[in-house]
């Protein structure tokens, strides 16, 4: 519960006190404590699971079998790559030297507590990688995400979106557990995540971003013919 806590506050989208309250059970919390969650109670989970959080992203650092070599082939092709996270800058210290260390390096990243303006759902991270990156129009700009409010971001952005249905937050397995299971079980994941991702917006859902290639033509495709997002 303390690390679906975290996450979620971090996300943005939900006060933390209300996360929590939901998460660790109010009724639960009054009889064990005698007393309602305060919100400084709240801030010492948080503070408290951080230093665990930060020391558990390094261990989960590696990119998934295939992402690497696409990454690589579209910054060939020129495209620019940034990251806005859901992660307070404190976590993305320690991740994104561990990701670097095998192989992924975005030029540019932004952490969730970056911009007084906020963070996702609303378009400021992605935006500020826009500016960053010095791309041109933002209908040019695509938002991958594994997550619903990450999908919002890219869409109040004004970009295209592309959802993760395997890879990420809905489908909710690492690697290892994923190559485990059986079709069945994967279909049985796959589908909901990718019910919800699309109900979110997504212009595109596919499993993992080393399925991007096509998607992008297709953007291309879109763009060309004067589609925008």
């Amino acid at each position: 519960p303390k690390r679906a806590c975290q996450r979620a506050s971090t996300d943005g989208s939900v006060p933390k006190v209300a996360i929590c309250c939901h998460l660790l059970n109010p009724i639960g919390w009054q009889a064990r404590f005698g007393h309602p969650m305060s919100h400084a109670e709240v801030d010492h989970i948080y503070r408290t699971f951080m230093p665990l959080q930060i020391a558990a992203v390094a261990r989960y650092a590696a990119p998934i079998p295939g992402v690497l070599a696409v990454l690589n082939q579209l910054r060939d092709q020129g495209l620019r790559i940034g990251s806005c996270s859901g992660y307070p800058r404190p976590v993305m210290e320690a991740l994104v030297p561990a990701a670097a260390a095998h192989g992924y390096q975005p030029e540019h990243w932004v952490a969730s507590d970056d911009l007084a303006a906020g963070a996702r759902p609303g378009p400021w991270m992605a935006l500020a990688n826009v500016i960053a990156l010095g791309i041109a129009g933002v209908h040019r700009a695509i938002k991958v995400d594994d997550s619903v409010p990450g999908i919002s971001e890219g869409l109040n952005a004004g970009m295209w979106t592309v959802g993760l249905s395997v890879s990420g937050n809905e489908f909710g397995a690492t690697w290892d557990e994923f190559t485990a299971m059986s079709e069945a079980e994967i279909a049985a994941r796959r589908t909901p995540a990718e019910a919800k991702l699309r109900a979110a917006g997504a212009h595109y859902v596919i499993d993992t971003l080393a399925d991007i290639g096509p998607v992008i033509a297709d953007i291309n495709r879109r763009l060309a013919a004067g589609e925008r997002p």
